[in-house]
């Protein structure tokens, strides 16, 4: 059943509503959905090592060959399966999120950074509205996780980055997210979220780091 939650955002009154469905990987992953908005999201990250037509992407764990890479990747944090994929999901590089195979279920598809845009703004504009996105507390994201309150549902958490060169840093206190959207000079846009602050952050960052997904309803 749909659990509605009201909280006064800047800009007016939002809504979001959470358990409005549930979605299924290729590889039999469930997500739940948070309506924010008019728009519907997977409420945490993606985990599939599959496109959506059941190919494999590469796991790439040797720092060497991850580096320069332009053709599709994914790998876990510090490559640790165990400890990483249920909290955080999977990584991904750029390639991976633009592939024609889809990466997210069929109906949903990686947001364009005009769709991050929506979202932000529905939030109320990138200064001072992180926080209703991030996880609040510290359970997962370390002190002091500022304005942390989760009141859009997104259950934002700190999966870290792996750096174009291959090594894993960030995680427990920054997340970032893959767009679709690319920008020059081999850059694409993503969307990022501190501990160290409440703003909401869109910049443009190589194709070749591995950055965290999230997917949305067509």
């Amino acid at each position: 059943m749909a659990v509605s939650a009201f909280g006064q955002m800047q800009g007016g009154e939002i809504s979001t509503e959470q358990g409005i469905l549930r979605v299924q990987d290729i590889e039999g992953n469930y997500y739940n959905t948070v309506k924010i908005g008019q728009q519907i999201w997977m409420d945490k990250n993606l985990e599939t090592t599959r496109y959506s037509d059941g190919s494999p992407i590469p796991n790439n764990s040797d720092d060497a060959a991850w580096t320069g890479l332009i053709t599709g990747a994914y790998c876990y944090f510090q490559n640790d399966s165990a400890t990483y994929k249920n909290i955080y999901g999977v990584l991904y590089n750029w390639c991976t999120v633009v592939d024609e195979r889809n990466l997210c279920p069929s109906g949903w598809h990686i947001p364009a950074n005009t769709e991050w845009n929506i979202l932000e703004n529905y939030l109320g504009g990138s200064m001072g509205n992180g926080g209703k996105l991030k996880e609040a507390g510290y359970a997962h994201w370390i002190s002091p996780n500022i304005a942390a309150t989760n009141e859009s549902g997104f259950s934002a958490l700190p999966g870290g980055i792996r750096y174009f060169s291959g090594p894993f840093t960030y995680i427990g206190g920054f997340g970032y997210w893959w767009s679709s959207t690319e920008s020059p000079n081999n850059l694409a846009w993503a969307l990022t979220l501190s501990c160290n602050n409440a703003n909401l952050i869109r910049n443009t960052c190589d194709k070749g780091i591995g950055f965290s997904v999230r997917c949305l309803k067509d």
